[in-house]
Formats: structure tokens, sequence, C-alpha cells
């Protein structure tokens, strides 16, 4: 599939089953602009009787150039959309195995928002050299620290100190020095992480709310999830608008000098929906011109359904609704789940036909390719519920997609991460079909430690079964504590800080009359909305974000923090801030430095004997502590109550008892020793 190089020339192949006519269209070097832009392109109609094998449509064309060659697909069918068709041959579509995408060259430039993109590949140049001393860090899963962060976002900023045009990308070269991400591993390195989770480095179109007019059209889509090609890099990840190739030879680089530091790399992959939005506003690039009835999910009258919860303003409000009922969802059976598979969608998208043969076929190529070729180390799938479904959208006791990831022998080494529910209800934390591989974000861990540390009561008995390992969702089978990624953060919702500052979301900027986003968040502004100048309550909330990361970081399972939250990044309440392209979601240097002295810092592995406490009432608390063991005595290591440097001791402050009033709001860490 897709572009090979082949004895007797250059070889493409596309698969289509309900097409009636393919058209290859070529637009060759070497060329000031993309001509095709201009209507230059080559057209060669393929013969069905000589250029198709079953359902895929094929020719081999001698003497291409190796190279720089731009190409797409008119693809014409069936036009009935109520049988699901949606064949339109005035559109030139993406080869949907292109391994390269040319388009756009500079990231939000809206001068080229209207672009078009195209597969292109690359046969001339050497094979990467990945080093002779080059290896994978091979990280056990029960030690992964997973840092969670947006390639661009990470060194966009003016405070990165990067020169203009080489911020926010992988990696740069100039003067033969390197830039980029690579630059700020000392910085990974001393968090004490050794993982990173991208957001979506997947070819995506930054500049999809700008097509038309709509309430969205003042924003740029930083995170990512609206994937145009599951194969490329993003390209304007390149530095200084270097195209497809310079971004797959940079990812690379970036990849070798994360694994020289020890850092393994996880990419966030969006497999359940693309970019090629409903049929209300149809974009269509790939998959919905190629074969709209195999690659989506439609109903009966062949309408798109939608499971993703991505699309028109206000879906995601849906997807809160849905995810705010799963308790009664995951006590539903399958019978039942099916009966309330009626209930409409207010939103039409386009959801993946993943356990299509096909479709799936597609998913596992494109995984094995980055593992192969990129030498990523795992992924962490979005919304992988969608992934549990079959052809008609109902729920699947061993969805044929998930066995065969988790069964896969050149998959076998990678971490495999679910987000275990959709925007329709199949909330599966904790269910999740595993095969004893597949981990998964602990939703239960993030809203009952959220709970707990901002006073809700009741909650003591299973903040000890999260912080043990949570148990109740996870010791079964040959299932391990660390198959819970716990979080307390991610990049959609609160940052620490603002988690800590906001009771309500403040999302007025994103054009959707404050209607988009969660509005069940379990935060507490600590007595005052937003920011104060108040001392007590901005020392109440710098106690608060101390206790959330020593709980994070002290619980069985394997942790995960949100790139800003080191130094208390801010959002200003936005809890869905994807399509903004400025500070708010930008890492600020500036702010690291001048807040760095009083950032919780304690990086311990001696596994010795502890005595944690956390008090969330308003008032001291007088504890007992226990016994220590034979010959030894508690020391202070963690206290959150102090002031900083105070509040966390790495080799421990002597002196304390049998008992220790515990502050309001503040918890301890204590080391026998």
């Amino acid at each position: 599939m897709g572009v090979s190089e082949v004895e007797n020339g250059i070889n493409f192949a596309i698969f289509s089953q309900h097409a009636t006519a393919v058209t290859l269209c070529l637009s060759l070097p070497k060329r000031e602009k993309l001509d095709w832009q201009d209507g230059g392109m080559i057209e060669l109609p393929l013969d069905p009787r000589v250029n198709k094998t079953g359902d895929i449509w094929h020719i081999c064309i001698e003497d291409l150039p190796r190279s720089e060659v731009l190409y797409g697909y008119r693809v014409d069918g069936p036009r009935d959309w109520h049988q699901g068709h949606r064949f339109d041959s005035s559109i030139v579509l993406i080869d949907p195995y292109a391994k390269l995408v040319e388009g756009r060259r500079h990231f939000g430039d809206a001068s080229a928002k209207l672009s078009k993109f195209l597969g292109t590949y690359e046969f001339e140049s050497l094979p990467f050299d990945w080093g002779d001393n080059y290896k994978l860090p091979n990280i056990p899963e029960k030690d992964l620290v997973i840092y969670e962060m947006n390639v661009r976002a990470f060194t966009v900023d003016e405070s990165s100190g990067l020169d203009p045009e080489i911020r926010g990308s992988y990696l740069a070269e100039n003067n033969f020095s390197v830039f980029g991400i690579t630059l700020k591993i000392p910085h990974l390195l001393e968090l004490g992480i050794n993982a990173v989770e991208l957001l979506p480095v997947f070819e995506f179109d930054e500049m999809e709310f700008q097509r038309r007019r709509n309430p969205r059209d003042h924003m740029v889509n930083t995170w990512g999830y609206s994937t145009i090609n599951f194969f490329s890099p993003m390209s304007r990840y390149a530095g200084g608008g270097g195209g497809p190739l310079k971004a797959s030879w940079e990812f690379k680089e970036m990849v070798k000098a994360l694994h020289g530091a020890g850092i393994e790399v996880i990419l966030d992959v969006v497999y359940n929906h693309t970019n090629e939005a409903d049929d209300a506003n149809p974009y269509t690039t790939s998959f919905r011109g190629i074969d709209n009835k195999v690659y989506y999910m439609v109903d009966g009258n062949g309408q798109l359904l939608n499971y993703a919860g991505c699309g028109t303003p206000s879906a995601l409000v849906n997807c809160f609704l849905f995810t705010s009922l799963k308790n009664f969802f995951t006590s539903c059976n399958v019978g039942t789940y099916n009966s309330l598979l009626a209930i409409p969608s207010t939103t039409q998208r386009n959801t993946l036909n993943c356990n299509h043969p096909v479709v799936m076929e597609l998913i596992l190529d494109s995984l094995r390719h980055w593992v192969v070729e990129y030498h990523v180390d795992g992924f962490r799938f979005d919304l992988a519920s969608v992934l549990c479904r079959g052809t008609d959208g109902s729920p699947l006791n061993a969805p044929p997609l998930i066995r065969a990831i988790a069964k896969d022998a050149i998959l076998s080494r990678c971490k495999i991460i679910a987000e275990p529910w959709d925007c329709r209800g199949l909330y599966l934390v904790g269910k999740f079909p595993n095969w004893d591989r597949w981990a998964e974000w602990n939703g239960k861990y993030r809203d009952d430690l959220r709970k707990f540390i901002k006073g809700d009561p009741g909650m003591k008995g299973i903040l000890a079964t999260r912080i043990s390992g949570s148990s109740d969702l996870y010791r079964v089978n040959k299932r391990k504590p660390y198959h819970s990624i716990n979080f307390i953060i991610a990049h959609d919702g609160f940052t620490l800080y603002d988690m800590v500052s906001y009771n309500y979301k403040h999302n007025e900027a994103n054009g959707e009359g404050g209607n988009d986003g969660c509005n069940d968040n379990f935060s507490w502004n600590c007595g005052f909305e937003g920011e104060t100048d108040d001392a007590s309550i901005k020392a109440l909330r710098s106690r608060q974000m101390k206790n959330f990361h020593l709980a994070l970081m002290v619980s069985q399972g394997t942790p995960m923090m949100l790139m800003g939250d080191e130094y208390g990044h801010t959002r200003y309440g936005n809890n869905n801030s994807y399509g903004h392209d400025t500070a708010i979601n930008n890492f600020q240097w500036g702010q690291l430095e001048t807040k760095k002295n009083s950032h919780y810092r304690l990086h311990d592995n001696n596994g010795a004997d502890i005595y944690l406490a956390f008090n969330a009432h308003d008032f001291f608390v007088k504890v007992s502590l226990p016994p220590p063991p034979p010959k030894r005595q508690w020391f202070r290591v963690v206290d959150t109550n102090l002031e900083s440097p105070d509040d966390i001791v790495p080799e421990g402050a002597a002196g304390t008892g049998s008992t220790y009033n515990l502050s309001p709001y503040s918890s301890i860490l204590l080391e026998a020793k």
C-alpha cells in the first residue's frame, strides 16, 4: 500500500472497495511553488481491467523522480449519500498510506490557511544514522514516570531563548548546534521523568477552524487532535519551514537524543476520528472521498455516526455529559447498552470504523511504521473505547483491533495506553479489554484524588485504595499497579495551578459562550476565584499543589504529570484551551526560572520504609505515628505546610516524636532511617 520503489519504477497502490474510477495525479519537481494548486498536475486514469486487483487500485510508473514528487488521487463512485457514499471526483485526495505529506510550510500561517495537502515520497536519501552506540531505553513499565507535553508549545515561546525560526520544532540545526526539544533535555532530566508523552504529532491542519465563518474562526488548533494522515510526522514542526522530509529527519534526531538521555517517547495517537468534519461542513481530504462507507461508521441511512464527540461547537458538552453518566453506563450489561445506542447524537462527525478489517490493518501498519521507522516506544490511544466498537457502533467484548495491537510482534516492546472512555458513555476504566498488556489512564484516580485533597467528605478509604494501586480496578488476571496511569492533571482540563485557583471554567475566549469544556472539575479556588494578592490564599494554593504532587508521586502505579505544572502554569481558568497558540498553552521558561526555588523536588528510589499522612480538614490533626522498624527512627522528609526549602528535606530532618501535629490542608512524608 502507498508508494514503494520497485525494480522497474515507482509503484502506487490504494484501496477502495466501492470506487468506480481512480485517477493518479502527479506534480513533478522542480518547482518554486506548489504548482498543483494552479492546476499543473499530470493525471493518469487507472484502467480497472489492468490496474486493479481485488479492491486495490495500483499502477507502476517508470522513470519518475525518486523524490520531490507530489501525488494524490481523484476517486469516483456511487453518489448515493443514503448508502453512505461521499465520492467527489473534483477533489484530489491524500493517499492514506502516504509516508510524508506536503502542504503549508509554516505553522499558523493565515495567508496559507486554505492551502491543500498532498502526499510525497523520498527514495534518494541515505538511511537515517542512528549511531553505533545507539540503543533503546527499554524502561520497565513499573519504573515509568511520564511527562505529557506538546512539541510546539514546549519551546515556541520567546522565553525559550531559541531563534524565532526554530522555536516550536522537533529539532533544528544551526551552525552545527542542535536546538528544539533536545536543547531542553537537561530540564527533563532534572525533573526526574523518563518518558515524554507527546500530544499528536501526526500531520494535522492547525487552521481548520478558519476555513469558514464560525464561532471558532479566531482559533488555531494547537493540540492536534484532528489527524490528516496516520503515517506522516507533522511537517510544520520542522525548523524554519523545512517541510515534510526535514520534519521526518528532525523527528528521528529528537527521538535519538531523548533515547540517548534515557527518555522514552510515547505518542498520543488519534485513531477514533479524523479532520474530515461532518456532512454539514465537510472537509474532504482523504478517507471520506476514497471510501467513506468503509473508513467511517455510518448508520442504516448512510449518516455518519459520532462517538468521538469532536465536531461542531458544543460537541464537547455532550462528551462530558455522557462521561458524567459513566457510573450508570458502567453498571449496564451489553444488552442494556445496545438499547441506549438509539439516543441521537446532537452532532454528526466522523468516527473511524476501526474494527473493519481494512481500517484495522491501516491502523496496525501505521503503528508498526512509527516503531520501525521512528523508533518510538509506545502509544497513548485517544478515546480508546471507540476502538472497542463494532462497525455498527455497538461495544465488543473482545475487539479485534485491541487484541491485534496487544499480540502484534513488532509492537510487543511498546507501551500501549488506553484513554478508556469515549463520548457516548462507553466508560471502561478498570475494564478495558487488555490481554494483560494494555495500561489505562485512570480517570477514577484523577477524580478521587481531586475530591479528597479539596476536602470532600467520605474519601479517606478511597484515597487509600487509589494511592496503593487501585486494586479494585487492576488486581485482575496478570494486571499490575503499573497498568494504572495515575494522573491528576492532563492537557485537557485545568492545569495544576488552576485546579487550586478556580471553582469554575472560564472558556469565554473559545467562542462558544462558555458552553465547551468540562463542568465537573472537582476543583477548589481556596477562597477566591482567580488571581489574588491575598498572601494566605496564595500560601494555601501552594500547599495544595504540593499535596497533589506528593500524592501522585508516592502512589503505586505509573505517574504522569503535565508540562508546565512544575512551575504552576496557568491558563486563567480555561479548561479547554485547544485553540490558542498563545502563552496560555506555551511553556513559560521565564516563570520556570523565577519559581524554581519554590518547586517541590525530591529524587529518591531507595525503597525505604515511609509514613505518609494527608490532612484535608481545615483544622490541625494530631496523628499517632506507628513505631519505626527496629534501630530506626522517623525523619521528616516532607511537610507541605513549611516554607521552602524546609518543606522538603531529602536527607530528612531528625526529631520526630511519637505524634505529629498535621497542619490544615497539608501532608507529610516521613522516612525510617
